[in-house]
């Protein structure tokens, strides 16, 4: 039974803290939507959708009535795309597929829908290639539509002529959308070892693994565990850790209680609970905070590889022990843009895209949500995307590249996107190119420790 100390305990994290369910997020398969005939297809997509996930925003605003638990986003996730292979014979297939799943989301009236996506890190099947072709025009005609693309996992190695294809296609994507700051490469992340029960946007996709529908949830609260870690004062490592631990447990169990519930109002399978800290810009929702209130002056100073690194592994730690099922990525996000801590940090130049890509070697996620001139290279873009991925197919976790090169904005200006996706400063880059690398081609072997078997 709860008592009255935990009941406000509660309480102060929603209203004083910004504890919240960042997503409910519905898979959908739609393997049983295939079709020779594109019409066909686009129809029993939309179909699929609408019925499965037609209740998900009422049962969603039930739930957070139910609980006082503010829930911020419903989204749906679906099959790969460029597994829909049957009848797509040209980019403009692929759109208007996009199209079908953008009329969709918005019929169900929830905020992201998942999976214009690709697995190509050992090769691209003739649809995949189509696809990944199609995603500039895809993201500039549709609103709600997210995109992703898998190009190396550590069984796999690095498919480099699929990184090569991804620079290109970003800088197109930003500049079909640059009338709002590029907004189309925020909806739109590169992975290594992607996982497939992921329910944050742009990276979630239905896998091939999951059942024919599932509930996944992800978590948020960052500004609980900057303030447990305010309260908990000048203790040292150990007990601080121990404090990131307790505090992640109760921030999953709100998860849990939410997913639970959900799957069952629902009638579809309870999936995971991704017990992430996503930050967004609000202050007082920062992980670069939390960074701070462990002792650095600001994040990007000389030490924050090794506090984050202490903050991931705590957050895991207690998390894993409140849910039956964690997955998704767990564990703590570093966007640039949707962290008001990282944007300042970023802003004074204290944190440098080199600062950052150290720091993801012990996150959860990459190199997210970075604004970059406009004018960037094609190739040093591929060089920024290759050296993320390499750090996560080496050290067999998942790292990404949500890279937003804006177009007719130079470092030191700043690109406003609105809403959770902030704000953020140009980020300089290094114009030395890796051009000649890139243009090699093939793929980069995997790692040694791959083979496991």
């Amino acid at each position: 039974m709860f008592n009255f100390k935990a009941i406000q305990e509660t309480v102060n994290m929603i209203y004083e803290e910004n504890l919240d369910i960042r997503t409910v997020t519905m898979g959908i398969s739609l393997y049983d939507c295939q079709s020779d005939d594109i019409g066909r297809l686009c129809d029993k997509i939309y179909d699929k959708i609408t019925k499965s996930a037609g209740k998900l925003t009422s049962v969603t605003a039930e739930l957070e009535k139910r609980y006082g638990i503010p829930i911020i986003n419903n989204r749906v996730a679906v099959t790969p795309i460029s597994y829909m292979a049957g009848c797509l014979r040209t980019t403009d297939d692929c759109v208007r597929i996009a199209r079908t799943l953008d009329k969709a989301a918005k019929a169900i009236g929830i905020n992201f829908i998942g999976g214009y996506s690709a697995m190509v890190q050992k090769g691209a099947i003739d649809a995949a290639t189509l696809l990944i072709k199609s995603i500039p025009e895809a993201l500039s005609e549709t609103e709600l539509v997210c995109s992703s693309v898998n190009v190396a996992s550590t069984k796999a190695g690095i498919n480099m002529d699929a990184i090569a294809e991804m620079g290109g296609v970003i800088k197109k994507t930003a500049y079909l959308t640059r009338d709002g700051g590029s907004i189309g490469c925020a909806k739109l992340v590169v992975f290594a070892n992607v996982p497939e029960d992921n329910p944050f946007m742009a990276g979630a996709f239905h896998g091939t693994g999951e059942p024919e529908r599932v509930i996944n949830v992800g978590v948020s609260g960052p500004g609980v565990v900057a303030a447990a870690i305010r309260r908990a004062g000048d203790c040292d490592l150990t007990t601080l850790a121990e404090t990131i631990k307790k505090t992640a447990f109760k921030i999953t169990r709100v998860g849990q209680l939410v997913a639970t519930e959900a799957s069952k109002m629902l009638g579809v399978p309870f999936g995971i609970v991704d017990l992430s800290l996503a930050p967004t810009p609000t202050i007082g929702d920062s992980v670069a905070h939390i960074l701070e209130e462990m002792g650095l002056e600001k994040t990007g100073a000389h030490g924050t590889t090794a506090a984050l690194a202490m903050l991931n592994d705590a957050v895991k730690k207690g998390g894993v022990m409140a849910s039956s099922h964690v997955g998704g990525l767990s564990g703590a996000f570093i966007p640039v843009s949707e962290d008001a801590g990282m944007m300042d940090a970023a802003a004074c130049g204290a944190l440098t895209i080199e600062k950052l890509e150290a720091m993801t070697a012990v996150c959860s996620v990459g190199l997210d949500m970075i604004a970059i001139p406009g004018d960037t290279p094609e190739d040093v873009i591929c060089g920024i995307i290759a050296d993320e991925i390499s750090i996560g197919v080496v050290n067999n976790k998942t790292t990404a590249v949500r890279i937003i090169p804006v177009y007719g904005k130079k470092a030191g200006e700043e690109v406003n996107f609105g809403g959770l996706l902030g704000r953020a400063p140009i980020m300089e880059v290094s114009r030395m190119s890796p051009a000649k690398f890139i243009s090699r081609g093939g793929r980069i072997p995997a790692p040694i420790h791959s083979l496991r078997n």
